[in-house]
């Protein structure tokens, strides 16, 4: 109790914002919701159309960050997590529509995705 107080005094002090020193806490549907875009990651197949892959991963990312934004100020730390993959499946989103990417360019996503996701699954389901 003594170190939050002391954190919460420090971020009051220097004028830091609360939303992003305070980490979030525990959440059953941000927890369901990491995991279900983690696993479209890890079921891409490259060796399929790619648009409908993407949008699933672009949609299931946008839930939890639509979610976390409304939920409110104590989400930072798991928006600054998802952000950048929602950009990413947005982006393939966008490409794909225009015209098949190659399998090169998939299997790319997917690696950094899969890494992203990963680590984002890890933060999430590690909170308290």
């Amino acid at each position: 109790m003594k170190k939050i107080a002391a954190l919460l005094a420090l971020t009051l002090l220097t004028g830091c914002d609360a939303a992003d020193v305070i980490p979030s806490f525990w959440d059953d549907n941000q927890s369901a919701s990491i995991i279900n875009g983690y696993q479209d990651i890890a079921n891409i197949d490259c060796d399929k159309p790619q648009l409908a892959q993407a949008k699933a991963v672009e949609k299931d990312l946008q839930w939890f960050l639509l979610y976390s934004q409304s939920k409110g100020m104590m989400q930072g730390d798991v928006i600054k997590l998802i952000t950048p993959m929602h950009d990413t499946a947005v982006e393939w989103v966008d490409r794909a529509s225009k015209r098949e990417p190659s399998k090169t360019y998939c299997n790319m996503k997917k690696e950094i995705m899969l890494a992203q996701a990963q680590l984002a699954a890890s933060a999430v389901l590690g909170r308290f």
